[in-house]
């Protein structure tokens, strides 16, 4: 018998689906999946609600699992289940709040309801770049984004996109208030109560039961998509600015350079920097430094790191246009797919030989050094650095120990080469219970070259020498993060920011949704 479907919903004829990245395919139960559409109504929002509802009725009455899913940018398998995929990716409302819409204690500390920005899961951060950049009046900003605005928004904060803000913080740490469906007969809004943001009138609109709590929305705000659907994000955005970009090469590895890296005062550089990092109009925003792991020694520019630095700008509307154009990484998606199967076929001695030659004829394409460029935030993080069959890890340790921890890599790149090249990036701490930028000041090491066998034992290696060090670490939720385990987790987080989590996710959830809402993922990190 066909089945009768609500205005909005469509069958998604798909049983076999590959991430973005390439680095791996999953199986869907047939006759399970489905995309969203905006319906054709009076109240496309609420009725979208409706059939967010009627989604989990049908995995309820179907005894399968469900996740959105958004650009498919995540390298794990975070985002997938056993049961059923719904393409959220045409979900793509967006609203601007009137003050009637916003809560009293908001607007009386000063801030204002044009701050506030509602967008549905499906926007990708390059939509919302548009909307907030090209077409409101006036001109607003988000305050972070990461390395790339292909991702969809719910997807970036689900997983913990950082970014290099190392004032600001991670994506979602700019997320206010969480729309999130999570039975067939509920859903909710959730807000942080030492920070009220969202009026009684606007939570009505929605329909939705409010809930107002720092560990609920703690929980929530990274959780992969295991608390429900996952519908409206509410943003806190800023007036347009401008990021100034440096790009620095040639630099040595000296004793000062070391002493910005674990402890980011900036003063012992200032000879290096193009401006102080705090000078009026002009604040350091992005803090990142590149190294080529096959050439790099101590006090030597010509093997030593690059520096990656951008200055926040007041807007102006006659500045010069970022060259979108060069500075990419050239190669075609199948090369990187075609580099993967030589090394994979070397053999260990002779992968040792090739990959130290390829990665220094690839770095200068890919981390090229420029001048000086100016661009929005939206044109700044437009472009990922690799395309295709590309590997890609992200460890988070407290920036104390930097230095401790590249040179530990270094070392064991010249045993056994990398293919791809390290950059470390700085990110102001998060509140989020699982986020993975959880320390104070964050360092996070980025690992990003071709996917291969060889890029897998390194990173397994670098996991190993962080733990026979006793340094701290957390792994991005997205990225390669295979040595995931029950214990490894309450490690990184601590047993009380796990619980809590866990007893976040209980609550909002009943045991059946809970099911619905469970992937092989999270069984295997003892969060289900």
């Amino acid at each position: 018998m066909a089945l009768t479907l609500p205005d909005g919903i469509e069958v998604l004829p798909i049983t076999k689906w590959e991430n973005a990245h390439q680095n791996f395919t999953h199986d869907f139960k047939p006759n399970s999946s489905f995309k969203l559409r905006i319906p054709q109504s009076a109240q496309p929002y609420q009725d979208t609600t409706k059939n967010f509802q009627w989604l989990i009725q049908f995995a309820l009455d179907n005894n399968i699992q469900m996740r959105a899913i958004g650009n498919g940018w995540s390298f794990s398998e975070v985002a997938v289940c056993d049961g059923g995929v719904i393409d959220t990716k045409a979900l793509r409302l967006t609203y601007n709040l009137g003050d009637s819409s916003v809560a009293p204690a908001y607007l009386q500390s000063g801030k204002t309801a044009g701050n506030l920005f509602l967008v549905e899961c499906g926007m990708s951060i390059f939509d919302i770049d548009k909307k907030l950049e090209q077409e409101s009046q006036p001109k607003r900003s988000l305050k972070a984004s990461g390395a790339s605005n292909g991702q969809s928004i719910a997807g970036a904060t689900s997983t913990g996109t950082h970014g290099a803000a190392y004032n600001v913080g991670a994506v979602h740490d700019s997320i206010v208030g969480l729309h999130i469906v999570v039975s067939p007969t509920r859903h909710v809004w959730i807000e942080k109560k030492s920070n009220p943001v969202a009026s009684d009138e606007f939570i009505n609109w929605l329909g939705a039961e409010p809930i107002k709590d720092d560990d609920m929305f703690n929980a929530a705000v990274v959780s992969f998509g295991s608390f429900g659907f996952i519908h409206g994000i509410l943003l806190e955005t800023e007036p347009v600015f401008l990021l100034k970009e440096h790009r620095i090469g040639d630099i040595a590895y000296t004793d000062a350079v070391k002493h910005t890296m674990n402890t980011l005062d900036f003063t012992a550089i200032e000879d290096i920097l193009p401006s102080p990092a705090n000078a009026p109009g002009k604040e350091l925003y992005h803090f990142e430094i590149i190294v080529n792991p096959q050439n790099f020694r101590d006090n030597d520019p010509e093997n030593g790191v690059y520096f990656k630095l951008m200055y926040k700008v007041p807007y102006q509307a006659n500045y010069p246009k970022k060259d979108t154009t060069t500075g990419k990484f050239t190669y075609g998606d199948d090369t990187l797919g075609v580099i993967q199967t030589i090394i994979d076929n070397l053999g260990s001695n002779l992968s040792d030989l090739l990959i130290p030659p390829l990665v220094n004829k690839m770095f200068p394409l890919a981390f090229k050094v420029t001048g000086i460029t100016y661009g929005t935030i939206g044109e700044t993080f437009a472009y990922t650095k690799f395309k295709g069959k590309a590997a890609s890890a992200a460890i988070g340790i407290p920036v104390a120990y930097a230095t401790q921890l590249i040179e530990a890599v270094v070392k064991l790149n010249s045993d056994h080469p990398f293919p791809g090249g390290m950059a470390m990036r700085y990110v102001k701490g998060t509140s989020a219970l699982l986020g993975f930028t959880r320390f104070e000041k964050t360092c996070v090491l980025e690992l990003d070259g071709v996917d291969s066998q060889v890029s897998r034992n390194f990173v397994q290696n670098v996991w190993d020498k962080l733990e026979e060090l006793s340094i701290p670490y957390t792994l991005h939720w997205g990225k390669f993060n295979f040595n995931l385990n029950p214990q490894r987790i309450k490690i990184m987080y601590g047993s009380n920011a796990v619980d809590t989590w866990l007893n976040c996710r209980s609550s909002l959830l009943d045991a059946n949704c809970r099911n619905v809402f469970t992937n092989d993922f999270m069984m295997r990190c003892g969060l289900a």
